[in-house]
């Protein structure tokens, strides 16, 4: 981003989801997130953004016309929501594309995640789970004030250790 630039959060256009699906299993891979790398069975749920946006929020952080990262929240009755329960919200796949770190594209869009849980009638508490491993975004959700929830903290798959972290609304 230039100086000039201004980064905007929005919801998803149909147009983008090729792009935020490449662009989220960019990130996770390029993080080392993947544990099958590339074949991981995980791939296509991260390129799937038409699955996302039909049962859940997708925002997407973008400077102009460049994609800079996505994020899904998801409410109660959506197949996406993992840990969370009624009154919950739950933020799913925060990513950001690699060449756009240290941009604020991840702060904007977990936050962003947060004011539309916060507009939500009903909604009490956000949560979401992370692998130990992403301390980047774990410096972000502390930022926001998301606390650990260690009793939400599970296990997908042996070796991937999930944490999970909630704040209250």
């Amino acid at each position: 981003m230039t100086s000039d630039s201004v980064l905007q959060i929005r919801e998803v256009l149909p147009s983008e989801y090729d792009a935020l699906g490449e662009l989220t299993v960019r990130s996770y891979d390029t993080g080392g997130f993947l544990i099958g790398g590339l074949e991981d069975d995980y791939v296509p749920h991260l390129r799937d953004v038409a699955e996302r946006a039909a049962n859940a929020t997708v925002l997407v952080a973008v400077d102009g016309d460049r994609l800079l990262g996505g994020v899904t929240v998801a409410f109660p009755g959506s197949p996406l929501m993992e840990l969370g329960g009624e009154g919950d919200a739950e933020i799913r796949m925060l990513a950001v594309d690699p060449a756009a770190h240290g941009r604020g594209a991840g702060s904007a869009l977990a936050a962003a995640c947060v004011e539309r849980a916060r507009a939500e009638p009903g909604t009490k508490r956000i949560v979401l789970c992370s692998q130990e491993t992403m301390t980047t975004a774990h410096r972000i959700y502390r930022r926001l004030g998301f606390e650990r929830e260690p009793a939400l903290d599970w296990e997908p798959l042996p070796g991937v250790r999930l944490q999970a972290f909630a704040l209250a609304l």
